[in-house]
């Protein structure tokens, strides 16, 4: 095994590496490090889940190249938030702490420009920045980019998950043409692909682990559960694992609200972390999350992006995200370092197939489990008391004293009823809500369909034309989220949904047609305008009442698909001119 001395690292920054408790490289360290510091490095593309020690990776050759006689700009970072980006300079102050006059600055939205300004200008030769704020410096030509000699590109792949592709072209367009470009990511989409054949040259492609593949000691499991049972399983759930310290990730910034509410009126130790929250509200729940004061952290993916805490033991996929490649970010946040995690996935029996996409990119089996019964609740949060007990640390200076007045208040108690007392004490509330609580099943196929139908009885259904499709990234995942958003009525029954090139219909409750019509209204997506028109209702003994004129029939029907779609093509050529 390699030594970072026989890296080539300077013995100052190895000293100050040692001092923070790190001996022999990680492996991405151990491939990264040698090829960076040789006299003429050629770029690289490094693929590797967050927690593999990329920062070192990059961060020791930089603070070793640095060229400490220059005040200007030599290293850029760029990274997808704010929490990353000062975590990255943090952590590049530690690796320099023993290396003279090597200034490290952090640059990023939602704190004072100005001071971010005034620091630039008093030199700071490696900067770590979010695409954001650094495009906004450029372009007021407050940041000197002249000197720089490589540009780092951390999670790239959630970068361009957060809409940030133009900011980088712009930024990496802005640096000097000679410069090397280093790529560190957890996946490889084709996007990250176009980019890196088009601003790197010949890059030297490093994988840690398989290609686009989850952590090695990530456990995943799937609980499969009716839509109007999710919250009971989730709860159930988190009981089954008493120690659980994890992140809880849903679709929506409405949905984390909820959950998170609700788990807190259950009395479990939770926050919500969403794009509401102001940025010192934010810092407070992080740090609260960090310290272990809350055990349970419900988030969006947008909020938790940047968030690197160490040693979760779970991820809860509430709900599973729109793109493959989340899921890979979503379950590498645990299990690191060497560690054991597991990530578990709340779906319905309609999501079997993305599951199945999810294993093939993994190339990881799911272990699908029943959801936990009240006993096997019961059972683990009983054996983990005992546990405890077990491995507390006795303070018998201190206990002592009050020793005999216990005994004598307890002696008319044999040890059986002792112990049971004792037991029930924190165990009663598990016992309590679980003993005439019904049981969550799994639901099958055929219970599926039967409880399909049996909505479709009973509910008049309302089909609604809306003029987005295929070619505008739309799912049924999409379409089921901008439903429940917009309309505001979580609960809502949703029949077929049919998505075509340019338009898509759905069914929805038509009890709810208001709300529906009314949420739909002034909303955007990538620019456009979304239009919701009620299409035809279908009545509750299967019958149709057209309310749409020409869907009478199939002729009618792809006449009037045919005029959407030469609407929408017109309405683009308009847009483009």
């Amino acid at each position: 095994m390699f030594s970072f001395k026989e890296l080539g690292i300077d013995s100052k920054i190895i000293s100050a590496v040692e001092e923070l408790g790190f001996v022999n490289p990680m492996p991405i360290q151990a491939e990264v490090i040698p090829l960076m510091l040789e006299d003429k490095p050629k770029d690289i593309i490094a693929l590797a889940q967050t927690g593999t020690g990329k920062t070192a990776a990059f961060g020791l050759p930089i603070i070793h190249k640095t060229d400490t006689r220059k005040r200007n700009v030599q290293y850029l970072i760029i990274c997808p938030t704010r929490e990353l980006c000062l975590q990255i300079a943090d952590d590049l102050s530690d690796y320099s702490v023993k290396s003279e006059k090597i200034n490290i600055a952090a640059v990023f939205g939602g704190s004072s420009m100005e001071r971010q300004i005034d620091k630039l200008k008093r030199g700071a030769q490696i900067v770590s920045a979010t695409p954001g704020r650094l495009y906004d410096l450029i372009r007021r030509n407050v940041i000197d980019l002249t000197d720089v000699k490589a540009v780092i590109l951390d999670e790239a792949d959630e970068m361009l998950n957060m809409g940030f592709k133009e900011d980088l072209e712009a930024i990496l367009q802005a640096t000097p043409k000679q410069r090397n470009t280093y790529m560190f990511s957890a996946t490889m989409p084709d996007q990250l692909l176009k980019i890196a054949n088009k601003y790197m040259n010949k890059p030297v492609e490093i994988t840690i682990g398989k290609k686009n593949s989850g952590a090695e000691n990530v456990q995943h499991i799937s609980y499969f559960v009716q839509a109007k049972d999710r919250y009971s399983a989730l709860k159930r759930i988190v009981d089954y694992y008493p120690d659980i310290y994890g992140i809880i990730f849903c679709r929506t910034r409405q949905e984390t609200k909820e959950v998170a509410e609700k788990l807190l009126q259950d009395g479990y130790d939770t926050e919500a972390l969403h794009g509401d929250l102001s940025q010192i509200q934010r810092e407070v729940v992080m740090n609260k999350f960090r310290f272990r004061h809350t055990t349970l952290l419900v988030a969006t993916d947008v909020a938790a992006r940047g968030l690197d805490v160490e040693n979760l033991s779970h991820i809860i996929n509430y709900n599973l995200p729109d793109e493959l490649e989340v899921y890979t970010h979503r379950s590498g946040r645990t299990g690191r370092a060497g560690k054991y995690g597991t990530s578990i996935i709340i779906a319905n029996l309609k999501e079997k197939n993305k599951i199945r996409l999810i294993e093939e990119k993994l190339n990881k089996k799911f272990q699908t489990m029943p959801i936990p019964s009240g006993k096997e609740i019961c059972e683990k949060q009983l054996f983990n008391l005992i546990d405890r007990v077990e491995k507390v640390e006795v303070d018998h200076t201190n206990v002592e004293g009050f020793l005999p007045a216990i005994y004598k208040k307890l002696e008319w108690m044999d040890r059986t009823e002792l112990i049971q007392r004792f037991v029930s004490i924190e165990f009663n509330r598990f016992l309590d809500y679980y003993k005439n609580l019904p049981e969550l099943s799994s639901p099958n196929e055929r219970s599926r369909r039967d409880g399909k139908d049996a909505i479709r009885k009973a509910s008049n259904y309302t089909r609604f034309f809306l003029n987005l499709g295929t070619r505008d990234g739309l799912t049924p995942t999409t379409i089921i989220g901008m439903i429940k958003d917009f309309s505001g009525v979580k609960s809502i029954d949703i029949g077929d949904i049919e998505i075509m090139k340019n338009f898509s219909f759905f069914e929805a409750d038509g009890s709810y047609e208001k709300e529906l019509l009314a949420g739909f209204k002034n909303q955007v997506i990538k620019g456009r305008e979304i239009n919701v028109e009620v299409a035809e209702k279908k009545k509750s003994d299967g019958r149709r009442e057209s309310k749409r004129e020409g869907f009478k029939g199939k002729r009618d029907r792809k006449r009037n698909f045919e005029k959407f779609d030469r609407s929408n093509k017109s309405n683009r050529r308009k847009r483009k001119n």
